[in-house]
């Protein structure tokens, strides 16, 4: 797949260049919105207009600007790593900075989607590659020769046939008066001299880390900051019908208490209820705050939601499957007729449930109100979109809110959506002083935008020769008419659409009274499980290999007619294209290859299982080696990575990371995570209930490949993920012949050993 050309950027756009203190140089790039308007799918947002810094001072000192927020995904290496390759300077002599939220200077200031590395790749080598050529001028005119004569090395510009050279920091106050470069001219290094991407790079926040050094929104202090909390009803929605704070007030510590109706906000966020109704209790301390909470005595207006319930959502769902569907999502051929005709059908029904977000640090922010204005400090992976609802909600323009982005503990989409960061904003402008709000582990668990819970009964159909002929699916998930909740949508592209000649997606929803959102890999994380276990469960109906079953299936991809690439983040792919059959045989082939696929005589009670999924524009194909004794406990010996995200990995060792905690993170919804309702309230407050797998339970090896192929470098936060589900539960089934269709598998009874 190819990527849409970049165009030609105009001379004065391409750099802003003037002079710091001490004879420095500050170089920033302005992108044309056309390179980066690149979304999730769908139309992209504003058109974004970048400026990414590099600053040098008079001792050759070299500090690069991080625009992306941090959660956790390793981006504040990733990004500079590429400016730093073609600045030609050496990493250890870098430092990096990390922006705050400012529309004016950065475009696509997100996290999210595994959008990073596409959107950033080209732009973030240009302006490394523009701001080796300006010191290149700079030293031409100095010694008055060819710049075809200089090369750099080492933030460094060498004459070698005078044997001068100059460091970047004695050339910066001359680079302050040159022209920028026409962008026709720049030339971007040939990836076989690179001398920081491609070699592991340790995080920049490593040390701080792990020395706890106050660098997450969790640290963050302020003068004359007091700390809050924020009470919300169990149900969305729900209303403060009467409350004990005028006891509340008297308590030690405490400073103001007070009730927050939900204001109307014009415009809100689609899918973001905004700012929810509660009590907030400002106080000297947390705990103090914390301490006062556990007095509240709160009767709630809890509304129309307090009826529903997880066990109502399944038995609904059962009958809605006996049901003709809502709406057809697509149709090719005669799915129908296919089945009537087929030599073998196979229907089985899966399910899985919402889930949390459950990041390692919960939501806060710290905010400052002062004559009209809003000060704040906190993580979002979508900053301007909180913005937006601060302004919205204060009564406010953007411009008066002023967004530091601190280091998050933690997203997996939780942080895409600003609940926390409108709580302390607003909180902040009652009580009239700097106000630290911070969420409890019970407040984050059931107040989230949780993962959409959903069932899918499917139906398909093998001739003679065990092909797969037909495909019908009644998707059943969450919403108002025609219209899915947050992340609760099929799209007509989803995998296996244009591999089977005759394939029905069908759709119906029914009403919801919680939050959903995006979670690590949106959709994909449960489609794949379900997609992926029931073409293994068609294999085995075949009498095929598994492996050898999801190669033929990739060989018989339909023609479809030419389309623009699907964008970053599509589950699926957004467009005909979708997956790559080519791209998606090569990462199966390999991942069989390194496995010892059908090659290891395995003993009783062990087995392989395989699975492959696209999403976010990153091919992955996942083999399991999983041990199962007689009591159903699950021991996971070794998993086998194969990945295709494109011609180069940028930071080898960190990709590895991310790869195995996409991994790690996939067996926890695997196994036990799950979020149920009963009277409208989520049932689970705190990881004792919401488990993660836990490091004696996890697989001693996560072996990662790359195939490297002949196309841009894509993301990996999110397509890591999804096959793993579907991976383990094919290996269970093979060692015990139990074919578990709902999720979590601890309900079925198994159990990590």
């Amino acid at each position: 797949m190819k990527r849409p050309e970049s165009k030609p950027m105009e001379r004065r756009s391409f750099l802003k260049i003037s002079a710091l203190a001490g004879g420095g140089v500050l170089l920033g790039l302005h992108t044309e919105p056309e390179v980066l308007a690149q979304g999730r799918g769908g139309p992209p947002a504003a058109p974004p207009d970048p400026h990414n810094f590099i600053r040098v001072a008079a001792d050759g000192t070299v500090t690069i600007v991080a625009k992306n927020p941090e959660v956790g995904q390793g981006v504040k290496n990733m990004l500079p790593m590429l400016i730093a390759e073609e600045l030609d300077v050496d990493w250890k002599s870098v430092k990096i900075e990390q922006a705050d939220f400012d529309d004016t200077k950065y475009s696509a200031q997100s996290a999210g989607g595994s959008t990073a590395t596409p959107i950033n790749w080209t732009p973030m080598r240009q302006v490394g590659a523009a701001g080796r050529a300006l010191f290149v001028t700079a030293a031409a005119q100095t010694w008055n020769v060819s710049e075809a004569e200089c090369s750099t090395s080492s933030g460094r510009v060498s004459h070698q046939a005078s044997n001068r050279s100059l460091g970047y920091g004695e050339l910066a106050a001359k680079v302050a008066t040159l022209t920028a470069p026409a962008m026709a001219g720049l030339k971007l290094k040939d990836p076989k001299d690179y001398k920081i991407m491609g070699h592991t790079q340790p995080g920049n926040d490593v040390h701080a880390i792990v020395t706890g050094k106050p660098i997450f929104a969790i640290d963050v202090k302020v003068p004359g900051m007091l700390c809050a909390v924020y009470e919300k009803c169990g149900v969305l929605g729900g209303k403060v019908a009467s409350s004990n704070l005028e006891e509340i007030k008297k308590m030690p510590g405490v400073k103001h208490a007070f009730v927050v109706e939900r204001p109307d906000i014009t415009g809100a966020v689609v899918g973001d209820p905004g700012l929810e109704s509660g009590l907030a209790i400002v106080a000297e301390t947390w705990w103090h705050a914390q301490s006062a909470r556990k007095k509240l005595r709160v009767t709630w207006n809890e509304g129309l939601r307090a009826d529903q319930g997880s066990v109502a959502f399944a038995q609904r769902a059962d009958e809605m499957s006996k049901q003709a569907p809502q709406r057809t999502i697509r149709a090719d051929g005669d799915a129908e007729a296919a089945l009537k005709g087929a030599a073998k059908v196979v229907e089985s029904a899966y399910s899985y449930p919402f889930i949390a977000h459950a990041p390692l640090e919960p939501q806060g922010a710290t905010a400052h109100w002062k004559d009209g204005k809003v000060e704040i400090w906190t993580n979002s992976q979508q900053p301007g979109a909180g913005r937006r609802m601060v302004a919205q909600t204060l009564g406010i323009t953007e411009k008066d809110v002023t967004l530091h982005m601190v280091r998050g503990g933690g997203g997996f989409g939780r942080r895409l959506t600003n609940d926390y960061m409108l709580e302390a904003a607003y909180i902040a402008k009652e009580a009239g002083v700097p106000v630290k709000l911070l969420w409890s582990r019970e407040d984050d668990m059931t107040h989230d935008y949780y993962r959409p819970g959903g069932f899918q009964y499917l139906k398909a159909g093998l001739d003679t020769s065990g092909k797969l002929v037909a495909w019908r699916n009644h998707f059943i998930s969450y919403g108002e008419g025609e219209r899915f909740v947050a992340s609760g949508a099929m799209g007509p592209t989803e995998f296996p659409q244009r591999f089977i000649p005759n394939y029905e997606l069908h759709a119906s929803v029914q009403p919801l009274g919680i939050r959903t959102g995006a979670l690590r890999a949106p959709s994909s994380n449960a489609f794949a499980f379900v997609i992926q276990s029931f073409i293994d469960e068609l294999a085995h109906a075949a009498g095929k290999d598994p492996v050898e079953f999801r190669l033929e299936l990739l060989n018989s991809a339909q023609p479809v007619a030419a389309t623009p690439p699907p964008q970053p983040g599509g589950r699926g792919g957004f467009g005909p294209q979708g997956v790559n059959p080519e791209r998606m045989k090569g990462v199966v082939q390999l991942v069989a290859e390194k496995c010892g696929w059908g090659k290891r005589q395995l003993p009783k009670g062990t087995a392989m299982g395989v699975a492959f999924h696209y999403s976010h524009l990153g091919h992955f194909a996942e083999v399991a080696e999983v041990k199962v004794d007689a009591a159903n406990k699950v021991k996971v010996n070794k998993i086998w990575v194969a990945a295709d995200v494109g011609s180069q990995i940028i930071n080898p060792g960190a990709a590895d990371n991310i790869v195995q905690g996409g991994v790690i993170d996939g067996l926890s919804e695997l196994m036990a995570q799950e979020i149920t309702l009963e009277k409208g309230r989520v049932v689970q407050s705190n990881y004792h209930q919401h488990t993660m797998v836990r490091l004696a339970q996890s697989p001693p090896e996560i072996e990662v490949h790359y195939l490297k192929s002949n196309n841009p470098p894509t993301g990996l936060g999110e397509p890591a993920l999804p096959p793993i589900l579907p991976a383990v539960a094919n290996a269970i089934f093979t060692a015990t012949g139990k074919r578990v269709r709902s999720l979590p598998f601890s309900k079925s009874g198994f159990s990590w050993a």
